[in-house]
């Protein structure tokens, strides 16, 4: 399975990017980006930033490739880069960064990234996954956090459930809002949905050190533990409390019945505030936000970037450094993120114009940079190769999808998934 990626932040940066370097010397280049955000929405965006780049005296030319989480874009860009006519920037992330930088495709941003101060701007942990060999060779556009819980207000009022914050009161909850004839959880039954699921499960059962080692470093003894049992059993029971209508319903349907009230709560990350504030809802009185259960303390995080490609002519590197360079500005940091619904990846940014729930993801990217809990996600193509990433998605999907499949026997599976190269 190819990684998962989001998709609002390329059209947007690279237009953006361009846009908001205004410090910076208007060399007329042409920066082509490839990307897959091509939502209305996004689309509209991208457009207004595009207009604002092409005032600066570089060119932004738009390369959207449409589908899914990015793998059309990404079968169209192998093709270029065989080829020898590889894009300026393309929309990738997590290890595949690394794995185009051993191909030998991908240029050295080191020069802009000391310039202004990279590694002071960015958590070492999101910096590393920039880097091949410690040299940068991509920028960091936003952070999406995965671990999130979103609520309906009315609908728990009307169960009399409050919201949860560990997994015992999470089902008391569920049990709640079934007996009141309200669908407990919203999910959308696709592996990468799954997936989302299981890792916040994970994080909340085992928390953030367990994390680490079962589903980063991929420890063959943690992965068979009793700890990963039990996620699983945890996650399993989840799965009661959807409805039979679930399999194959895409993310943002399954918001919509949380929005709605006809579902009580839905797990799945920060892109999903966007279309509660697309539907006019209002963060802390027409829906909820919180961490997921268990995982208050513990941050999963998912990074759009743009790799960097390597490129001949003059004004093609100079328009491509200005990319580099006005993705990680301030100006574009804020007005990106607060179109896509995501928070800045740059550290001490003002908060101000973001809401509640931005301000509360924002708070706690800080501190569990600080405190070490600030975790890649999994299901999101930023922890493991995505060779690995696919192989156990597809098993923790079995598992949710199988009745008959135990909890030892998923354990078993996993960890042999865990060893594909």
């Amino acid at each position: 399975m190819k990684p998962v990626l989001s998709p609002l932040a390329l059209s947007l940066t690279a237009a953006a990017v361009l846009t908001l370097a205004g410090t910076l010397p208007a060399h007329a280049g042409e920066v082509e980006v490839l990307h897959y955000w091509t939502s209305g929405g996004e689309a509209k965006s991208a457009a207004a930033l595009k207009a604002q780049l092409e005032k600066q005296g570089d060119t932004w030319k738009d390369f959207a490739v449409a589908g899914g989480g990015g793998e059309s874009a990404m079968t169209v860009l192998k093709s270029r880069v065989v080829s020898g006519n590889a894009p300026a920037a393309a929309q990738i992330k997590g290890p595949s960064i690394q794995e185009w930088a051993r191909e030998g495709v991908l240029t050295n941003l080191d020069d802009t990234a000391k310039a202004e101060k990279w590694d002071t701007l960015l958590p070492p942990v999101v910096a590393d996954v920039m880097k091949y060999k410690g040299k940068y060779v991509a920028v960091p556009v936003n952070v999406h956090r995965v671990n999130w819980l979103w609520a309906n207000p009315e609908a728990l009022k009307k169960a009399g459930a409050k919201l949860p914050t560990t997994w015992d009161e999470f089902f008391v909850a569920a049990d709640k809002l079934k007996a009141a004839g309200i669908i407990p959880i919203a999910h959308g039954g696709q592996n990468w949905q799954d997936f989302t699921t299981f890792e916040s499960v994970a994080l909340g059962v085992g928390g953030a050190e367990f994390y680490k080692k079962a589903l980063v470093q991929l420890d063959q003894a943690t992965l068979t533990g009793a700890t990963m049992k039990k996620t699983l059993e945890t996650f399993k029971k989840v799965k009661t409390y959807t409805d039979k209508n679930a399999p194959g319903r895409d993310w943002n349907l399954a918001t919509a019945m949380v929005i709605k009230g006809e579902a009580g709560m839905q797990l799945m990350g920060d892109w999903a505030k966007g279309e509660f504030v697309a539907a006019g809802k209002v963060p802390g009185k027409d829906f909820l936000c919180a961490a997921a259960p268990g995982t208050a303390k513990s941050f999963t995080f998912n990074v759009d970037s743009f790799a960097m490609f390597t490129v001949k002519g003059e004004g093609k590197i100079a328009a491509q450094k200005h990319l580099a360079s006005a993705i990680l500005s301030p100006e574009f940091q804020e007005v990106f993120n607060l179109n896509k619904g995501s928070i800045p990846v740059r550290l001490g940014m003002k908060m101000d114009k973001f809401d509640d729930c931005a301000k509360l993801s924002s708070a706690d990217f800080v501190s569990t940079n600080k405190g070490g809990t600030l975790v890649p996600s999994i299901a999101h193509g930023m922890a493991v190769s995505s060779a690995a990433q696919g192989a156990i998605q597809d098993v923790v999907s079995q598992f949710w999808n199988t009745d008959k499949m135990t909890a030892d026997e998923a354990v078993t599976k996993i960890a042999a998934a865990a060893r594909t190269k």
